[in-house]
């Protein structure tokens, strides 16, 4: 009998549409990978011990992704071309958790995705760090493989 362990946080890959640029794919932080519903309180005559909650609508959180900046990248200009000309294009995005032999162990296939947010970090003098540019979508929902 073997014993199970938990697949690492750390090792996983982003794909935007069928981008092969090097390192487009690199990234410190992946978040809002999340589904919940929104309910609507329904309350029933004469049944005072509790309202009844119905779900009625799924809500899916944008998803961020933080990275070292990147320059001459793709996804950058696909942001830049949402802020600047309003032209906005949707991509699928994959968020896709990898084995401990870089095979893929589980996939998060983000449908419609489109440019909401891009964040690049303060720049200090008196600090030595990265400049980490943050990048959010908004997106319909998506399917996990």
């Amino acid at each position: 009998m073997t014993l199970y362990y938990p697949p690492w946080a750390f090792y996983y890959k982003v794909e935007f549409g069928s981008s092969s640029q090097p390192n487009e794919a690199n990234f410190q932080s992946a978040s809002g990978l999340s589904v919940e519903y929104d309910t609507e309180e329904y309350k029933e005559g004469g049944e005072n011990r509790f309202t009844h909650k119905l779900p009625i609508r799924t809500k899916y959180a944008d998803l961020v992704l933080k990275r070292g900046m990147l320059t001459g990248s793709d996804t950058v200009q696909w942001f830049l071309d949402a802020f600047r000309e309003r032209i906005f294009m949707p991509k699928p995005v994959s968020v896709i958790l990898m084995n401990e032999k870089g095979e893929p162990l589980r996939t998060w296939n983000v449908v419609h995705a489109v440019p909401k947010k891009w964040t690049v970090s303060d720049f200090n003098a008196s600090e030595s760090a990265v400049v980490v540019e943050t990048l959010e979508l908004t997106y319909q929902y998506f399917t996990v493989a």
